[in-house]
């Protein structure tokens, strides 16, 4: 199932990919449910697929890290929708678009476990995790690489249906497939991301994870755009 959240006339809206109105799918998921159709088919302006006040970023690390993954937050302010130009940093050396599967948490993390990790993801949607790696030799926390004004470009869709043990991931740079790919490829499940990230610090409805690019980064600048594609959805996000 796709769902997305609509601004229209009366408020936002979660709908699902006929458009029809449907309910809290947060409510939904706390109690076991699939969101049911609560409205006829409304018009509106599609917006980014979630809200979150968390954004973390996942830096997989090699085995002589003292830790299996190790993560970063990202300023939910940099968030824009799928379709939204953007304009790359002049001052920061190379753009890099990261197509990355981002996890949609559903519900509070207390409990999440590599197990049931699954339990508590409302779905998963394509985010480019805009980067400017020259920046990485002076800015080890990706504070200057990752905070440009829209750089962190999300679908406005999410794939409640996918799960999280085998998603695929493709990049395309002026519609050439730079980058295919899975969560396979991750050298860290996606599992064990959510669980380490759970083990440290509580997330909630609409948080992000994003789960790394080891395999899926693309050099880039302005004039290019930018596809991602994950399980069921699709990102498009035109660069100047």
């Amino acid at each position: 199932m796709l769902i997305g959240r609509l601004r229209t006339n009366d408020g936002v809206r979660w709908v699902n990919e006929a458009f029809e109105v449907i309910e809290d799918p947060y409510a939904a998921l706390a109690e076991g449910r699939v969101p049911a159709v609560r409205g006829p088919r409304v018009a509106g302006e599609l917006l980014a697929a979630s809200d979150p006040i968390v954004i973390l970023g996942i830096a997989q690390n090699g085995p002589d890290s003292p830790s299996p993954v190790q993560a970063w937050l990202k300023s939910p302010r940099t968030v824009v929708a799928g379709g939204t130009e953007v304009v790359l940093k002049r001052d920061a050396g190379q753009t890099v678009a990261e197509g990355e599967i981002c996890v949609v948490i559903g519900k509070d993390t207390a409990g999440l476990t590599v197990d049931n990790a699954h339990e508590y993801v409302l779905g998963v949607t394509a985010v480019n995790d805009l980067s400017s790696p020259d920046r990485a030799e002076h800015d080890p926390r990706n504070f200057e690489s990752k905070s440009g004004i829209g750089y962190t470009p999300l679908a406005s869709w999410i794939d409640t249906d996918a799960g999280i043990d085998d998603v695929a991931l493709t990049v395309d740079v002026d519609g050439e497939t730079v980058v295919r790919t899975s969560s396979h490829e991750l050298p860290m499940t996606i599992r064990q991301c959510l669980a380490y990230v759970a083990s440290w610090g509580p997330l909630g409805p609409g948080d992000l994870i994003m789960t790394g690019a080891p395999h899926s980064q693309a050099p880039t600048g302005p004039g290019h755009t930018v596809t991602i594609r994950v399980a069921g959805v699709e990102l498009v996000t035109p660069l100047l």
